[in-house]
């Protein structure tokens, strides 16, 4: 079997030095559609050193770190690639990402669940500075074809969408460049880039990263639900259920469950409104 569970868990945990400064920040803003309007006072919070702030999403690209390319060479995991799929991803902020930093990760498989048809790794990086935690990654892969060997299936509980209408609703363009630019904060994915290369992975066309819709709809809560400040976000996690294409819209409604607490839908405007991230919750202060 390609995957052996239990030398996956057991493995001992890798460390390696990250760095990151306003660049590497402002890129990834940028390929969120950030700065549009590029004069903008709350969008050049994103886009100018002097007022630069950082959007927690940037957990997913600061560094190097293990990543989930990283994670699939991880000892007892042996996978094919082209079965693999981001199935769900979640941070927790221990205080907020400075806009220059320096930290090791500590990266290892915390699970393997058995789905059956599947398995599910959860691989998770905890990053610390100097002064402390940063941040706590989980990125849920999905591995088609390598289930069914009797482990633990682990939690499947879906999220139900409140019985009434949203609090707000926005709706946020994907450029058509937007995937390329994307990449260029580390995901060097072809299927996101090369169109021979996502006909062999079943598309049309090139599809846009799963974690840039992430970043996009945490942005969105953030700007218009949160009061635009990125230090009140604690934890933010979600369940990718379908995929987006450069030039769609992204359809994102916000309920307000509890004082801290804000549930979100994503859907694709362009498709009847598809699921695209659904299961997600962004907790703050």
């Amino acid at each position: 079997m390609p995957i052996d569970a239990a030398k996956a868990v057991a493995a001992e945990p890798r460390s390696a030095e990250i760095a990151w400064d306003h660049k590497d920040v402002q890129l990834y803003h940028l390929g969120l559609g950030a700065g549009t309007p590029a004069t903008d006072p709350d969008e050049l919070r994103y886009t100018l050193e002097s007022r630069l702030h950082v959007l927690p999403s940037f957990a997913t690209v600061a560094g190097a770190g293990m990543g989930v390319v990283g994670g699939l060479s991880a000892p007892g995991i042996e996978v094919d690639l082209a079965a693999v799929l981001h199935g769900g991803q979640s941070i927790t902020l221990h205080r907020p990402i400075p806009v220059k930093g320096r930290a090791v990760t500590t990266s290892r498989v915390a699970a393997v669940h058995d789905k059956g048809k599947a398995a599910v790794l959860v691989l998770r990086s905890e990053v610390a500075d100097d002064d402390g935690p940063l941040w706590t990654s989980d990125a849920q892969i999905f591995v088609r074809g390598e289930g069914g060997w009797g482990g633990d299936r682990g939690p499947s509980e879906r999220l139900e969408l409140p019985d009434r209408e949203p609090d707000k609703i926005v709706e946020r363009a994907v450029r058509e460049d937007q995937a390329l630019l994307y990449r260029l904060s580390g995901d060097w994915n072809p299927l996101h880039a090369d169109p021979e290369f996502a006909k062999l992975a079943g598309f049309d066309r090139p599809i846009l990263h799963g974690l840039c819709t992430y970043g996009m709809t945490l942005k969105a809560v953030v700007d218009t639900a949160i009061g635009g400040d990125v230090a009140r976000v604690r934890s933010y996690r979600t369940r990718f259920a379908g995929i987006v294409f450069p030039g769609e819209t992204l359809r994102i409604r916000m309920w307000r469950q509890q004082d801290n607490e804000i549930q979100v839908s994503v859907t694709a405007v362009e498709r009847d409104d598809a699921p695209v991230l659904a299961d997600t919750v962004v907790n703050h202060s």
